[in-house]
């Protein structure tokens, strides 16, 4: 079930951070599937650093972040 909850938040952090981030190319689907790549990378990079965050705010901030550090990562790429 927590994964569940997980890739249904991954999901609309996603979709957020697509919005921020115009011009991917990719189309909601997949700009919403890179959302939820960025937002797990983000989470377990940040256990992997030994950092955990207590609030389900602080949470969400960094899957918005990590979503949009992977989108921008794909634009550029894109446009090289």
């Amino acid at each position: 079930m927590g994964i569940l909850i997980a890739v249904v938040v991954g999901g609309l952090v996603g979709w957020l951070a697509s919005l921020l981030v115009k011009g991917t190319g990719s189309g909601i689907g997949l700009d919403i599937l890179i959302g939820i790549g960025g937002s797990i990378l983000a989470s377990v990079l940040l256990r992997l650093f030994g950092i955990q965050i207590a609030s389900a705010l602080g949470s969400l901030i960094v899957m918005f972040l990590g979503a949009v550090l992977l989108l921008l990562i794909v634009k550029m790429i894109r446009k090289a």
